[in-house]
């Protein structure tokens, strides 16, 4: 980052496991978080929080801007894919769905990110991935076509 450049970008990750037989184990998901979040240390960003369910993951960030989100996408999924590969961690060859939930969030509500990210398991007793990942696209107004969304598991 070159002198006197200041920012505070503050962002939400969302996606998605691709095969049922390659679901993230619950006794190993923390190994592959912790990963995950030296990833983002190494590209220099601020992990916040990482957590998620069986079927998907969230990362909330501090992002450095010198790297874009899809690069910082690419490194996560590809980094922890061979993490969790070379590691025998899923029953099956593991991989990431293509594609990603990318939200912004401004300094104030980083408590209430955390703690819905922190919360992911009682979260998913009421709501189904599908409905969480349907509600934040609405709620963002972002336009999506059905035929790219995840292939959810729930």
């Amino acid at each position: 980052m070159k002198p006197n450049t200041y920012s505070q970008i503050y962002i939400q990750l969302v996606f998605a496991v691709k095969n049922r037989d390659a679901l993230l184990k619950q006794n190993f998901s923390s190994r592959i978080f912790e990963y995950m979040s030296g990833i983002l240390t190494n590209l220099k960003h601020k992990t916040i929080i990482i957590n998620g369910t069986s079927n998907h993951v969230h990362v909330f960030l501090g992002m450095n801007p010198a790297i874009s989100l899809s690069d910082t996408v690419h490194e996560l999924k590809r980094g922890s894919s061979l993490f969790i590969n070379e590691n025998k961690l899923c029953n099956s060859p593991f991989a990431w769905q293509e594609g990603y939930g990318g939200f912004s969030y401004s300094k104030s509500h980083i408590q209430n990110v955390y703690d819905y990210i922190y919360n992911q398991e009682l979260h998913h007793k009421k709501k189904t991935f599908r409905d969480e990942y349907l509600d934040f696209l609405k709620k963002y107004e972002i336009e999506y076509n059905e035929k790219f969304l995840f292939d959810f598991m729930d």
